[in-house]
């Protein structure tokens, strides 16, 4: 294995010593799908952050970074095994309006790996024009980076699916956006980066045969189970669409539990394989507050946190609606369509039940969930901290500890109608077997990515000090953890955090 037109690059042919098994499945697609393009170099490429737990977990040796020629490779500097790199193209509906054709403007996908996780594909988000670019630099910033690097992470360990980050590399190299910011290139694991919007974009050019090829690729590459096809009328692809029922529905259920706000959920933003993807202007909530609006750019706040199960159905309707051509059955894409709504209701009711350590299901679960909802939003009680603190109470009332509540009392000024609820809880908590607080605790996370921690590591990693990054990868890789010493990364934010801006440049 050698680098294609290394030596165009004044660079040596040798390729890093890493143990790569190429498969690469979805360049055999053809150019109907993607294009080849080579990235633009950066100057003076530097590491910002690397991950050393995926790069273990993909079968690298410990050193992996210091291969030669990879920091090169991964910021778009050199181009990496025998074949070229790809932009895809899809389309999709952006703040609910048909868009049309978009396309990898600033993503370039490197090549699919045989790993142990089993095939997963590698991306570099940052690495120039495209032919999908619609005028724009194909670039990312620092900033930016930083949170999608670090966000990706913390996702994975709070158990939600999502893209991966490997590395992030830095370049002295400017880019305008609202300043000029330097450029930053982050690596993307994931089993496939397909969306919605690639189905959107051949069923809007009435092109069914691509179409066809597109879902028998999905069907057959083994990246999620479908259900038999005889539960849907012999029909494969509605089958097909049943799983990114199921997986999209499971997917924001874990979202609206753990309080993550997504920003800017586009059907082109939209996993296939019900992955979180693309981290623009996300956020994790501090207050609870179920009309709250991460994104700044978002000015009817068609995707406030409390919208997001409905968007997401309205996005799979469109998906629904694209796949009409393969199942030719209305009907059938409908019930299939509708399943959603008891498939998220039951799924987010399961994880609510599972940070109340609840394992013995009662009719009066979805009541209790919605009355402890609904106080955390009447005062805008921190999300994270209210949970983690009710973790240590149930815990502590199982030692039968003294005033065991009273660090969750201190979160709110009603409190007679939180004692109300303690109430119900103690009752409910003693039909539950032992251990409730521990399971709680497995459930309910110390540490998040809240915004001004991010902020705090871009403007060390602005400075040239990039160890805030590599710390926070620590915590948030294992988010349960108490983590001795770290417990300031846990805290209520600061007054300033709240004045911090999100838009999709983010």
């Amino acid at each position: 294995m050698e680098f294609k037109n290394a030596d165009n690059l004044g660079m040596t042919s040798a390729a890093p010593a890493l143990p790569l098994t190429w498969l690469n499945r979805f360049a055999r697609l053809g150019p109907a799908f993607a294009t080849p393009c080579a990235p633009t170099p950066l100057p003076e490429a530097h590491w910002v952050a690397v991950n050393h737990r995926l790069a273990a977990d993909l079968g690298w040796p410990t050193h992996w970074q210091q291969t030669e020629g990879l920091l090169d490779v991964l910021t778009g500097n050199r181009p990496w095994a025998e074949h070229a790199s790809l932009a895809s193209v899809y389309s999709g509906h952006q703040f609910g309006v048909w868009a049309g054709q978009l396309g990898d403007g600033r993503a370039l996908w490197l090549g699919e790996l045989d790993t142990p996780l089993g095939p997963l594909e590698l991306q570099l988000k940052g690495a120039g024009q495209t032919p999908y670019s619609r005028m724009g630099d194909g670039r990312a910033v620092l900033r930016s980076s930083i949170r999608e690097f670090l966000c990706s992470e913390a996702m994975h360990g709070l158990g939600i699916p999502t893209t991966r980050a490997l590395a992030l590399t830095g370049s002295k190299g400017r880019v305008i956006r609202e300043t000029l910011e330097t450029a930053a290139v982050v690596t993307r694991v994931a089993p496939s980066f397909l969306r919605f919007g690639h189905f959107e974009h051949f069923a809007a050019l009435n092109q069914p045969e691509a179409l066809r090829q597109l879902a028998d690729f999905v069907c057959a590459s083994q990246w999620m189970d479908v259900p038999d096809a005889e539960a849907h009328h012999g029909n494969a692809y509605a089958a097909l669409l049943q799983a990114v029922v199921d997986r999209t529905a499971d997917l924001i259920a874990h979202w609206q539990a753990v309080g993550f706000c997504h920003g800017v959920m586009n059907t082109d933003n939209m996993s296939i394989l019900g992955l979180t993807i693309d981290y623009g202007p996300f956020q994790f909530l501090d207050g609870y507050d179920p009309q709250h609006i991460c994104n700044h750019s978002d000015s009817q706040g068609r995707y406030a946190f409390q919208r997001q199960p409905q968007v997401a159905y309205w996005n799979l309707f469109c998906l629904g609606q694209a796949f009409m051509p393969l199942v030719n059955d209305s009907d059938l894409i409908l019930k299939v369509l509708e399943s959603y709504t008891q498939r998220f209701s039951n799924s987010l009711l399961e994880r609510m039940r599972a940070k109340l350590g609840l394992t013995q299901p009662q009719t009066t679960d979805a009541s209790l969930v919605e009355d402890i909802c609904k106080l955390l939003a009447s005062e805008r009680t921190d999300h994270t901290i209210f949970w983690r603190r009710l973790s240590h109470a149930a815990k502590d009332l199982e030692n039968a500890q003294a005033k065991a509540l009273q660090p969750v009392t201190d979160l709110f000024l009603d409190r007679q109608r939180w004692q109300d609820l303690a109430l119900r809880l103690q009752a409910r908590w003693a039909a539950e077997p032992a251990g409730t607080g521990a399971r709680m605790l497995q459930h309910n996370p110390k540490m998040v990515l809240r915004n001004h921690l991010g902020e705090q590591a871009i403007r060390q990693a602005q400075a040239g000090d990039f160890s805030e990054v590599q710390t926070l990868l620590k915590l948030l890789s294992s988010p349960f953890d108490e983590h001795p010493g770290y417990d300031a990364y846990a805290d209520f934010p600061p007054a300033w955090a709240s004045s911090i801006s999100i838009s999709c440049s983010s």
